[in-house]
């Protein structure tokens, strides 16, 4: 009277179908040999989130039906496996019905988009559930790619004794009461929401809240699946998890790393239970630095850049930038370089070497003074008579900039600009200076 579930709480990669395609196929067949009956994917998993414009080309998303028809066939020797999988998908809905004699002509047909899941089964698609709400505020922008959904999706999972009647929601359709209170009217036991939502401070716990107000609301046991990984200027933490029909937390997944999450479902008479492990809270800090480090290394792995380069200064800045770059690709991944200039104090050199010594990445040292006494030189004549103030300093971090974009372009490593949030905002920071590079690791952070 179980049935096991497994949340693959993998690390997708955008426009990859093939490879999210053989991810979920690997994960579907190590569960099921572990007694999974039912297996979850995130939101969106067979092509990654967020895919952006992709999801306008028509050759985009039926590359993502062939990905998933691939893992329908590839696991249809499974018998009694169920797969979930998050992916967009298209339709036509016709206008004009009575034109043509009744018959509906390509040239009448609205092209639709959905957000969507595909519920597979011994190599069938049994069910396809389209997102009702669609969220279009801060880095979402759904209502530009895809059509609401209209209907509900209940399933059953497991099979005799140990079948459950499954309501399945995406993401910010679990944010509203309808989707969920229809879907228990249309019979459902226990709810599945599949999720890719961007990682901020507390924004685990803020779901763990919503989503125990789900729960209340309608009586039934939840369990969370939720992408993990990193994707250009978002990250997505993992931290799956499952809520018991009175909205305790039944069990966690960790964050910011892949994880094949385990629940069980137990029928006592009409009760249904979850049994789940708990993966502890770290705190605020400790999930910020794991935010930084995971979008570090997806940004630099999944766009295939060898290492990172960044200057150090001796300042608080740039040894955290080098610390985070350590964490996320290892000491052999990550060069620095010291440029000093005439303005260098000698505290500057003594604390940026014992950085690099300390962390064991590649140090050097590329003296700028020539450089700036050609631009002091070339510019004399328009400088005549004026005092020195920022715009020869300015200079130097745009000497600096130039140097580390170069070493970049002839080695292949990007550049990680080394700015916080306070300085970006208020101004404090070089154009074309210390702002070059291609990524800003703690550009939103506040120098607090």
């Amino acid at each position: 009277m179980t049935l096991k579930i497994c949340v693959a709480q993998l690390n997708y990669c955008v426009g990859d179908m093939p490879g999210n395609a053989q991810k979920i196929i690997d994960a579907a067949r190590a569960a099921y040999a572990d007694g999974a009956r039912l297996l979850v994917t995130p939101e969106l998993a067979i092509c990654g989130y967020a895919a952006e414009d992709l999801f306008l080309r028509a050759s985009f998303i039926e590359a993502c039906d062939d990905a998933v028809n691939r893992v329908a066939r590839e696991l249809a020797g499974l018998k009694g496996l169920t797969v979930i999988v998050g992916t967009p998908t298209h339709g036509n809905t016709g206008r004009g019905d009575e034109a043509a004699g009744g018959l509906r002509t390509k040239s009448m047909a609205v092209q639709q988009r959905h957000n969507a899941a595909r519920v597979l089964r011994e190599g069938e698609v049994i069910a396809t559930y389209a997102k009702r709400e669609l969220p279009n505020y801060q880095v979402f922008d759904e209502r530009r790619y895809f059509t609401p959904g209209q209907g509900i999706c209940v399933f059953e999972a497991g099979e005799g004794e140990s079948a459950v009647r499954v309501g399945l929601l995406i993401c910010e359709d679990a944010w509203f009461e309808e989707p969920a209170r229809l879907t228990k009217e249309a019979g459902a036991e226990l709810l599945v929401v599949i999720n890719a939502s961007p990682f901020h401070v507390g924004k685990g716990n803020e779901r763990e809240v919503m989503m125990q107000n789900r729960v209340r609301a309608t009586g039934l046991p939840l369990i969370y699946a939720h992408l993990v990984g990193g994707q250009d200027e978002i990250v997505f933490e993992g931290r799956s998890f499952a809520l018991q029909a009175d909205a305790t937390l039944a069990g966690r997944a960790p964050g910011f790393k892949e994880n094949m999450f385990q629940a069980q479902v137990e029928r006592a008479q009409a009760a249904i239970k979850i049994i789940a492990t708990t993966e502890p809270e770290r705190g605020d800090d400790a999930e910020l630095w794991d935010a930084l480090v995971l979008g570090v290394r997806d940004y630099l792995g999944k766009n295939g850049f060898p290492g990172a380069i960044l200057g150090l200064s001796g300042g608080i800045d740039s040894a955290l930038v080098l610390a985070l770059a350590v964490d996320a690709l290892g000491a052999d991944k990550v060069r620095t370089v010291m440029m000093p200039s005439p303005y260098t104090a000698d505290i500057s050199w003594i604390d940026a070497r014992e950085m690099a010594h300390r962390l064991q990445v590649r140090y050097d040292e590329i003296s700028i003074v020539p450089e700036f006494d050609a631009f002091k030189a070339s510019l004399a004549g328009e400088f005549k008579g004026l005092p020195e103030d920022t715009t020869e300093e300015n200079i130097q971090a745009r000497i600096r900039g130039v140097f580390l974009m170069a070493l970049s372009n002839k080695f292949g490593s990007i550049v990680l600009t080394t700015g916080n949030k306070s300085e970006m905002a208020t101004g404090y920071c070089t154009l074309y200076g210390d702002m070059a590079g291609g990524f800003a690791v703690i550009k939103d952070l506040l120098k607090t």
